[in-house]
C-alpha cells in the first residue's frame, strides 16, 4: 500500500468487481479510456481482471485507488507495459466521474510515479490520453508529464476522429 495526500494504492480485492463496473460504465467514462469499440463490461470479465490483478504478474503491477478519507474505491492505475532494457513504462490511470477535479487524480498518479521511479528504478514514465480528454490533460500537466507526440486523426469516436497525445516523464521532472 502506498499512500499520497487523498488517496491510497492497494490491491485490489476480489468483492470489488460490482463497485468497479458501476464506476467504469458511468456515461463518458470508458470512450477517455478505450480506443476500441465501447462495449459493455460483464461482470465476469472484471472479475476475472480483478482476479488476475491480485496475482504478481512480473512488474505489471496495477493498483485500486482508494480514498483516504472515506476508504472508498474510486478508481485504478497501474503499468501496462514495461521495457527494462530501455528502463521505461507506459501506464494508466482513471477515476469515477464524480472523483474527477478534487485533486484524487494528481495524487494518485503521483504516488504511482513515484512507485515506480524510487522502486523499479525506472528512468522513463509514458502515457497516453485522447485529445478531448481535457481532465486527464490537467491531471498529468499537474504532476509534470510533457507532451512528446501527437498521432493525427488516429482515434474514431462518435463520427469524428481524434488525436492521441503522448506523454512523458523524468524523475527529476515530478512535481
Amino acid at each position: 500500500m502506498f499512500k499520497g495526500k487523498k488517496v491510497r494504492l492497494r490491491a485490489y480485492q476480489l468483492d470489488e468487481a460490482k463497485t468497479v463496473l458501476n464506476l467504469l460504465e458511468e456515461d463518458g467514462l470508458r470512450e477517455t479510456l478505450v480506443g476500441d469499440i465501447i462495449f459493455p463490461i460483464s461482470f465476469e470479465a472484471e472479475k476475472n481482471f480483478i482476479e488476475k490483478s491480485t496475482i504478481p504478474n512480473g512488474e505489471l503491477f496495477n493498483f485500486a485507488i482508494e480514498s483516504l478519507e472515506t476508504r472508498e474505491y474510486i478508481g485504478g492505475c497501474g503499468i501496462n507495459s514495461l521495457d527494462r532494457k530501455n528502463s521505461k513504462v507506459v501506464i494508466g490511470i482513471w477515476l469515477g466521474k464524480k472523483y474527477h477535479g478534487k485533486g484524487f487524480g494528481s495524487d494518485a498518479l503521483r504516488v504511482l510515479c513515484n512507485f515506480i521511479f524510487q522502486e523499479m528504478n525506472i528512468h522513463k514514465i509514458k502515457l497516453h490520453y485522447f485529445e478531448f480528454n481535457e481532465s486527464g490533460k490537467r491531471c498529468y500537466e499537474a504532476i509534470g508529464f510533457k507532451e512528446e507526440g501527437r498521432n493525427r486523426k488516429e482515434l474514431y469516436r462518435h463520427g469524428k476522429y481524434y488525436d492521441t497525445i503522448n506523454m512523458g516523464l523524468f524523475k527529476d521532472e515530478l512535481r
